[in-house]
């Protein structure tokens, strides 16, 4: 556990940073919407080619891919239809909500969690793979559609498939059935910006921090808390249940499956929210609190289920 409150920690580390960098104006504030720029469009691209190049591919139809597929699909469903039909929230505002109720923090957090808590980094690839080859884009297609206009079924596939993190997430995935092996001039220069990914995604997290109120009145606090609760309360309940009763999952399996449903939203949503200037403060303020609410969310699973 030792392990698990230290990652914390450098995460929360490089938060401070960021805000203490807009704190004192070391940058202009609109150096937060350049840093998500390049995020998007560069860093985050090359993060993943080299995280999925590498990945086992066969691991994403393991038995625990349906579980928590259907667990994170029905934490979006729910809150889809609560903004859209209870709050009449727009539709790319319902879409940001949605995701940040179920698209969880399977690289950054996931990863160091399963080999900490689980034994091995190998828990983490089908929800990795599953979010990038399937939530990843059907949710930039839609915030393309809702908020570039793009109507048609052709402008919506080319947006999709010219859209930076799927082009990424595509090749690296290609690279990885194929069984290519990339010669150390082209593996190291990729590994090496996609590495700058992470600590500007939460530096750049950390500047939007700066000036704002958590949960601040009129700024869609009830998203944010619907989104919360649906990340770490219900999406591991349901999790567990869907484990248990509908496919038989027992022991281990389970508590893997229980543990990556209690990880954070991914900071990827706030780099959506930022590239398409929709739902920030929702998809900040939840990845916020699921962070912060992540840990002994961790500890119950773990104290519940004796992982």
């Amino acid at each position: 556990m030792g392990d698990i409150l230290t990652g914390f920690a450098v995460i929360g580390l490089a938060v401070l940073v960021g805000w203490v960098v807009a704190r004192t104006g070391v940058l202009p504030a609109e150096a937060r919407q350049v840093l998500a720029k390049l995020n998007f469009s560069v860093l985050g691209p090359f993060l993943l080619f080299s995280v999925l190049s590498t990945a086992d591919v066969g691991s994403l139809f393991s038995a625990l891919l349906p579980v928590s597929a259907i667990a994170a699909a029905s934490m979006m469903a729910v809150f889809a239809l609560v903004a859209l039909l209870v709050w009449r929230r727009s539709v790319a505002h319902a879409t940001v909500g949605a995701l940040a109720s179920g698209y969880v923090n399977g690289n950054n957090f996931g990863i160091p969690i399963a080999v900490y808590m689980l034994g091995d980094a190998a828990y983490a690839a089908p929800v990795v793979l599953l979010q990038l080859l399937l939530f990843a884009p059907i949710g930039l297609a839609i915030l393309g559609a809702a908020v570039e206009g793009r109507t048609s079924v052709v402008q919506i596939v080319r947006g999709t498939l010219l859209n930076p993190i799927i082009v990424g997430s595509l090749l690296g995935v290609a690279v990885a059935l194929t069984g290519l092996e990339l010669p150390p001039w082209i593996r190291e220069p990729v590994d090496l910006i996609g590495h700058a990914a992470v600590p500007l995604m939460l530096i750049a997290f950390g500047m939007s921090l700066h000036g704002k109120r958590l949960l601040e009145a009129g700024t869609d606090r009830r998203d944010v808390l619907l989104a919360t609760s649906l990340q770490l309360i219900a999406m591991p309940l349901v999790a567990w249940a869907v484990g248990r009763f509908a496919f038989g999952l027992d022991g281990h399996d389970l508590y893997a499956v229980t543990v990556l449903a209690a990880l954070p939203a991914a900071q990827n949503v706030f780099v959506f929210a930022q590239r398409y200037e929709t739902a920030e403060t929702v998809a900040r303020d939840t990845v916020f609190l699921t962070t912060a609410g992540s840990l002994p969310a961790l500890v119950i699973v773990a104290l519940l289920l004796g992982g």
